[in-house]
């Protein structure tokens, strides 16, 4: 696409602030000196943050700009504690913003980039298509393609990527057997099909070839996120299943010795919810380590809980509880180590942080930020960057919704 932003239009207040792991909540709100600037055009929203750190240690935020009917998907990188100047990866006026289906950038083993947003394909409002684009310099960036074939206009997104060797595993939900993508005759607020919304799989080649694709559950929640990791046996899937009765716990998929297996549950929490909680898992691997966290509201108590597994997914530890009872979930994750995971959600309408132990221990509630619960404030984000952790969410309190990013030091 050969775009590449004109000097500095990104609309983001960035705040550094350095609070140790070990401090309490409520020795933790922000009392640290911050130097915050805001930069960008008041015409612009902002929206839809990603954050993602390479093999190599290079840090990506991907994001959403919105001026008026155009959308843009940009991109910057983190250096010298500071982002670089945006570049733009792809633009439309036809393309499909969903707070929680927010698109995502990564990269393959050898470096190059691949990205990918959504683009309407009907009159439905829920008809849309996963377009996929890559880029070798960071800056050219190829015609975006169709990461799937039906042809039908229904849904197709919440995308999870994890290089794989020399090509790009891809996870997403598929609507293809949904009737379409009107969603009609809902009883839910936001996603609903006729239909069963299934789960698909598939390897994308470092050129944007699709070399291999899978159905991996014929029958699974609409519209939370799935979430993948590649493991020494290959990847590994967790995601919101459904069952015929409507229970929605996680599920998970792993490839092993050339074949899928069968979708089994991670947790059965017996969770039985007639729509979707818009609420997907977040899981992260280092070599056969895999540690999961997700929400859960059965029995109309919300919870998010965590679970180790150091044999690449084939078993669980018991699940550790984290939230401080009043969570609305909104998860993200990264491994420290093998054994300890840095767990970020929400509590009512600020955004905290936790340490958890696969031996069980739970270190000190770090508050990031305040938020708001309201959708426009999206999914918060996470990336480890060395010793430092990165966040990234969207401030939407104000006239103008701007992205805010946050630095936190490990001890």
């Amino acid at each position: 696409m050969n775009q590449q932003s004109q000097g500095l239009s990104i609309a983001f207040l960035f705040i550094w602030l350095f609070i140790s792991c070990s401090e309490k909540i409520h020795e933790a709100k922000d009392q640290t000196p911050e130097t915050s600037v805001t930069m960008g055009s008041p015409e612009s929203n902002f929206g839809e943050p990603y954050l993602y750190t390479s093999t190599k240690g290079v840090t990506y935020l991907s994001w959403i700009e919105k001026t008026g009917g155009k959308s843009e998907l940009k991109y910057a990188t983190w250096v010298d504690d500071s982002w670089s100047d945006p570049i733009t990866i792809a633009t439309g006026e036809n393309w499909f913003v969903n707070w929680a289906d927010y698109p995502q950038i990564s990269t393959f083993e050898n470096g190059n980039l691949i990205a990918f947003f959504l683009e309407k394909s009907g009159e439905g409002p829920f008809a849309y298509d996963i377009k996929v684009t890559l880029s070798e310099n960071g800056t050219d960036w190829s015609d975006p393609f169709t990461l799937h074939d039906d042809g039908t206009e229904t849904e197709h997104g919440f995308v999870s990527f994890a290089a794989w060797g020399d090509q790009m595993f891809v996870a997403w939900l598929d609507g293809r057997g949904t009737g379409g993508g009107s969603h009609e005759n809902t009883n839910h607020d936001h996603h609903g099909h006729q239909g069963a919304m299934t789960l698909r799989g598939a390897l994308i080649s470092e050129k944007g070839i699709k070399t291999e694709e899978w159905e991996l559950d014929n029958r699974v929640c609409d519209c939370c996120q799935t979430t993948a990791v590649v493991t020494e046996n290959g990847p590994v899937v967790v995601y919101r299943d459904r069952s015929e009765a409507e229970i929605r716990d996680m599920g998970i998929v792993r490839f092993e010795n050339g074949n899928w297996t069968t979708p089994l549950p991670l947790y059965s929490d017996f969770w039985k919810v007639a729509g979707c909680p818009v609420n997907g898992p977040r899981a992260a691997s280092l070599g056969n380590s895999i540690a999961v966290t997700w929400y859960s509201a059965a029995n109309e108590k919300p919870e998010v809980k965590v679970v180790f597994s150091n044999d690449g997914g084939k078993s669980f530890g018991k699940p550790i509880k984290i939230d401080l009872g009043k969570t609305i979930g909104r998860l993200d994750l990264e491994m420290l180590d093998d054994n300890t995971a840095l767990i970020t959600w929400m509590e009512e309408e600020e955004i905290l942080a936790r340490k958890v132990h696969a031996s069980g221990k739970t270190e000190a509630v770090i508050s990031i930020a305040k938020s708001s619960s309201k959708r426009a404030s999206g999914f918060p984000q996470m990336t480890k960057n060395g010793n430092a952790i990165l966040f990234a969410w969207t401030d939407a309190q104000g006239d103008q919704s701007v992205i805010k990013t946050k630095k936190l030091i490990m001890d």
